[in-house]
């Protein structure tokens, strides 16, 4: 997709300062831009001859079509002074994407008494306008341009929006139907678009064995590519050149399939009629398209795609998902427990230089595909979107890698604040025995996501809430 665009409108008021509103439009851009965000900025200059939206109406229509004409994904509405916030309210109705709201917080007064900028009171007066006008927003604690709060807020916000942008864009490719006796994969396609715009782009076994099959019989530039990464990557003894060039077209087939219909996850039915027509397990397939950012998910979860695509966003695209069942729980740790697949999770987290492609050690037929061995630990965050009886959320929570037994299959041992809640909270649901990682914390990012998509609750279970809420607002974590 298209890089992050970021509507920048730095406001002010006539009966303040216009010198320091400048002054400060400035510095913030500046400050923007030294985080190093993979974002493009679109601002106001040219527009008018401060590059500030203030109290015009004319100019606050030639904005939002600014806007509109760069199909901006969020707009950051910084007061410079008080800001104007009926403008504001305008502006932000009709982009109808994430807001962002903060302010510089403002010096002493002058001697004289004079202050010139009022900018937190200016805060007190648009938020109230944002909500008359029905308008979602986040809000930064009113602190200078070089507080870490500032930093940390704008960083989540970006995020989140990064989220949202990719959440309303969904469509989800599903590969055959989901295995006969999974009723736990079920899913309301209808709801799903009506309730969130979410398109499910359905094709069968046959269709992806048909291209698979075209796509083994030319050594095209993709196939070859996908043969040499798999034989550079894994140890494939075990299974052979044939079953090499099988999974390689799989992986060539799916991608295709998923550019072709602009769909941005993968959802397949990984056993057992797959195995039956083609000799081979998907679970290589689809750890090497996760890796490359098309997640993919077994057992054609739908929720489990729409989770992927979310948390991938929350990271700014920028760490691989893992797609894992949670199993069992730890043998020695109370807290423990294990995050396993038969053998998709991706290939640069694998803790052994050369993994091994193995053959499934489950089904009867044994077919070849899998890869198999244990990832990286340390700190991640699980999560994983699910609903029932037209009631959607998120599940949110931390956890961090430990050492554990050996099994077979892609896996890793986690530890997490208190296992029997989870469980508890896992077994009543929505949720189910599915749930996506990421090397990465993003629990406040999607909780701020959830501001801005009606009709989904953000879940955590830890941090809490007001953990979560405390973090952003620039306490640390307990």
């Amino acid at each position: 997709m298209r890089t992050f665009k970021l509507g920048y409108a730095p406001t002010r008021r006539f009966v303040f300062s216009a010198e320091d509103a400048f002054k400060y439009k400035v510095l913030i851009r500046q400050k923007m831009e030294s985080f190093g965000l993979p974002i493009e900025i679109v601002d106001l200059e040219g527009l008018n001859k401060e590059g500030l939206l203030y109290d015009d109406l004319y100019n606050a229509e030639e904005i939002i079509k600014h806007f509109q004409h760069q199909e901006v994904d969020a707009v950051f509405f910084p007061h410079c002074n008080f800001g104007t916030e009926d403008m504001v309210g305008r502006v932000a109705k009709a982009i109808g994407k994430p807001v962002l709201l903060w302010g510089p917080r403002d010096e002493a007064p002058l001697e004289d008494g004079m202050r010139l900028r009022d900018t937190q009171c200016g805060l007190f007066a648009t938020g109230k306008i944002l909500r008359r006008f029905n308008v979602p927003f986040t809000y930064i604690t009113n602190s200078r341009v070089d507080d870490p709060v500032f930093e940390r807020g704008f960083r989540n916000f970006v995020a989140a929006a990064n989220v949202v942008k990719h959440f309303r864009s969904m469509r989800i490719l599903q590969i055959g139907p989901r295995p006969t006796s999974f009723w736990t994969m079920m899913c309301n396609e209808g709801e799903l678009l009506e309730r969130f715009g979410i398109e499910i782009y359905p094709i069968t076994l046959e269709d992806i064995k048909r291209a698979s099959l075209k796509a083994a019989a030319k050594d095209s530039p993709e196939l070859l590519e996908a043969i040499q990464y798999i034989k550079e990557k894994l140890d494939y003894t075990e299974v052979g050149e044939e079953a090499v060039r099988k999974i390689a077209a799989l992986k060539v087939a799916m991608k295709n399939y998923a550019i072709q219909s602009n769909s941005t996850a993968i959802a397949i039915q990984c056993w057992s009629s797959l195995q039956d027509a083609m000799g081979i397990m998907p679970c290589l397939a689809n750890a090497i398209l996760t890796d490359e950012q098309i997640p993919v998910t077994c057992e054609t979860d739908i929720h489990g795609a729409i989770t992927s695509i979310m948390v991938q966003a929350a990271s700014m695209n920028t760490a691989p998902t893992f797609f894992a069942d949670l199993t069992i729980r730890h043998p020695e740790n109370p807290n423990g427990e294990l995050l396993f697949h038969c053998g998709n999770f991706p290939v640069s987290l694998s803790v052994e230089e050369k993994p091994k492609l193995r053959k499934h050690f489950l089904f009867d037929d044994h077919s070849p595909g899998t890869h198999e061995g244990e990832i990286k630990g340390g700190a991640m965050t699980l999560a994983r979107f699910d609903g029932d009886h037209g009631e959607y959320s998120i599940f949110l929570g931390k956890a961090k890698g430990i050492e554990g037994p050996y099994t077979r299959g892609s896996y890793v041992w986690v530890e997490v604040n208190d296992w029997p809640l989870w469980e508890e909270k896992l077994v009543k649901g929505p949720y189910v025995h599915h749930a996506v990682g990421i090397h990465q914390d993003v629990i406040p990012v999607l909780f701020e996501a959830c501001t801005y998509i009606p009709g989904l609750i953000a879940d955590p279970v830890d941090p809490t809430v007001s953990e979560i809420q405390s973090w952003l607002r620039g306490n640390e974590w307990k």
